[in-house]
């Protein structure tokens, strides 16, 4: 069935991408196979419509979804949907409207307007400003509707929303609409109002310099498909902000970070990323580990562990990348670099520079590795917006197809990609040296402007640099 799906008007880029994962998530895609080297892969696809005349960057989408049940979860979930309805009727006149509503079918009508029912009607507007005593003549225009249930503005069983658009043109920096149009239907569900203000940063117990976003970080863990029974994690968990994500929809984690004092030392007895999962009484992390993405602690053999891993790669705005290396060793220490059981506690290893490259390279060996067949891999990918060009050139490995990738603006010349890749191949030796010829090709090709060091002397606002490690 189509329903209409109202977005929130931003991160516009994210907001499909969302919804055919948690589509995926709920059972509900459309399954697609394709050859591509002579093996088959799935792919997740949803179909989409737009209203007449309504630009593609308009809130107001159609979408079909296989139940009522299947929407509702979707957009109880969603991070960026405001809510989906089943659309009774849409006009660009309330006579029109009045028409449309009435020949609806009335068998999808009747029970929501009988006499043991509550309901609400909700007045709502995009792109401009509609008076409470217009919203009061807009619910009395529509007395053509034989509600017999009672109002009740706190908690109805249903909620019904009249929506209107202006013909605002486009010069106000919103989409281009030719002619206005007036949407009524029935609320089937809406977004957690709540969460995103629960989670804010500002009232995060522990909090470092490259946290990232609530918001973000649970578009993030709706595109890793985190739930109950999957394991998920984060090889640059930071101050953990994607994993509290992943354990708020139930999801078990794990954590490494090649800087311990970014987990462990926080002000105060009590304040670390551990501090973080109890102020909001979730479960806490699997193990959150001291390692380095270059060199990984895994023992050989293991593989195949992770249902996710999702991160923010370091790429050097506001945290440069490291890993274990560089000349300052410990003193009196001959041979090879052995920590003596003394300074196991405190000390810090040397570390040298980590190109995004070589990040790349490993992150992308590491899921290969560590994946389960069908696990998402997740992460931000930084790339310069060169004027002409919609092309941009992404990591690949032989064993991950990626599904979506989703641009976050950051200044004229940079963004970043948020990427999801699905592991769609097992990892072999022939696998992997068919990775490592991909990778040198990539970055001989696609990453000279990286190490030449464009992306390290880019200055960005703190509004918009919400980069590094997570």
């Amino acid at each position: 069935m189509w329903y209409l799906c109202v977005f929130y008007h931003r991160l516009l880029d994210y907001r499909r991408s969302e919804v055919e994962a948690l589509a995926e998530l709920f059972g509900a895609c459309k399954q697609v196979e394709q050859d591509e080297d002579g093996g088959k892969i799935s792919t997740c696809s949803l179909q989409w419509k737009l209203p007449e005349n309504h630009h593609a960057d308009s809130p107001f989408h159609f979408v079909f979804l296989p139940s009522e049940e299947t929407a509702r979860k979707i957009a109880n979930r969603s991070i960026l949907i405001k809510g989906i309805y089943e659309l009774w009727g849409h006009a660009t006149t309330y006579e029109e409207l009045e028409k449309a509503v009435i020949e609806y079918p009335e068998e999808r009508k009747v029970p929501y307007l009988t006499s043991e029912s509550s309901f609400r009607i909700i007045v709502d507007s995009f792109g401009k400003v509609i008076s409470f005593q217009e919203q009061t003549e807009r619910i009395k225009g529509l007395s053509y509707i034989p509600f017999k249930g009672r109002v009740d503005l706190r908690n109805p069983e249903h909620k019904f929303w009249l929506m209107e658009t202006d013909d605002y043109g486009s010069n106000n920096g919103l989409p281009p609409v030719v002619q206005k149009t007036i949407f009524f239907g029935r609320e089937v569900g809406a977004a957690d109002r709540k969460l995103l203000p629960t989670y804010q940063l500002k009232s995060r117990n522990y909090l470092g310099p490259t946290a990232m976003d609530a918001e973000m970080a649970f578009l993030m863990a709706n595109q890793g498909l985190a739930q109950p029974g999957k394991l998920i994690f984060d090889p640059f968990v930071g101050t953990g902000s994607i994993l509290v994500a992943a354990a708020h929809f139930g999801a078990m984690t794990m954590g490494a970070d090649i800087d311990i004092r970014v987990v462990r030392d926080g002000k105060g007895p009590d304040c670390n990323v551990w501090s973080n999962f109890k102020q909001y009484g979730l479960q806490l992390p699997v193990s959150l580990l001291r390692a380095d993405n270059n060199l990984p602690p895994w023992r050989p053999g293991l593989k195949e562990i992770f249902d996710a891993i999702i991160c923010d790669p370091p790429y050097g705005v506001r945290a440069g990348g490291r890993k274990s290396g560089g000349r300052k060793l410990l003193k009196g220490v001959v041979g090879p670099y052995t920590v003596p059981d003394e300074k196991r506690f405190d000390h810090i290893p040397s570390t040298a520079p980590y190109s995004l490259a070589e990040c790349m390279h490993d992150l992308l060996d590491l899921a290969a590795k560590m994946l389960v067949l069908g696990g998402r891999l997740v992460f931000f990918y930084p790339v310069v917006r060169e004027e002409g060009s919609t092309d941009a050139q992404y990591p690949e490995h032989p064993c991950f197809t990626l599904v979506a990738s989703c641009e976050q603006i950051l200044s004229f010349r940079y963004s970043r990609h948020l990427l999801t890749m699905v592991k769609t191949g097992s990892y072999t030796d022939e696998i992997a040296e068919l990775a490592r010829k991909k990778h040198v090709e990539f970055k001989e090709n696609h990453l000279k402007w990286l190490e030449d060091g464009n992306l390290h002397s880019a200055v960005f606002t703190p509004a918009d640099s919400l980069c590094g490690q997570s």
